[in-house]
């Protein structure tokens, strides 16, 4: 069994695997800001997966995200029906919202892809991989150089990340089926 595979092992019930640091790592996160620029992923094995690299030119931050439904702001302007609702169920996941929220900090870097660290009864906690599109190193690597087309700086808001294609239904959702997904819903039903 190979490093990287002992690594996922342990990371598919991490409370269960290493109770200790868990504690230790979530009452550390708790105190830190929301944003939090970091020297190398704490999941090594699914920042590789998802594109990373240890050379320059890769940026990897930790992103909170607040747990709980979306609610609606208090009732104004007289107690209509339709004012009552106080919850607000979003289509975008809490991967999502981290991403965007993520993206309007680092505004010069382009995101690649972001993966679940933790979570406790109030947050979540996602790790965001970033890419510098100006960076020669990036630039010369044929593999990752795409990235440095104009068209990609805005990819989070546009739905093409993992999380961003999940919510979109997108992934794994082909053929018979799956007519009403491609190329967006609503072009779909724009087109009725």
């Amino acid at each position: 069994m190979s490093l990287y595979q002992r690594v996922r092992e342990l990371w598919k019930k991490p409370k269960k695997n290493m109770p200790e640091l868990w504690r230790e790592r979530l009452i550390k996160w708790r105190k830190e800001n929301s944003t939090v620029k970091l020297e190398r992923p704490t999941r090594i094995d699914r920042a590789r997966s998802l594109g990373y690299k240890a050379k320059q030119g890769y940026v990897i931050v930790r992103q909170r995200v607040l747990r709980g439904g979306h609610t609606r702001p208090m009732i104004k302007k007289g107690r209509r029906p339709k004012h009552y609702g106080t919850r607000l169920s979003l289509r975008k996941n809490y991967q999502q919202i981290a991403e965007e929220r993520i993206q309007k900090k680092f505004k010069n870097l382009v995101l690649l892809n972001s993966y679940w660290v933790a979570e406790d009864g109030k947050h979540y906690w996602y790790e965001v991989i970033f890419v510098d599109p100006n960076h020669p190193v990036i630039k010369s690597d044929p593999k990752i150089n795409w990235i440095c087309d104009k068209k990609h700086h805005s990819r989070v808001y546009q739905g093409k990340t993992s999380a961003g294609r999940k919510t979109r239904g997108l992934r794994g959702n082909r053929g018979k089926g799956a007519e009403k997904a491609r190329p967006s819903r609503r072009a779909n039903s724009r087109r009725q």
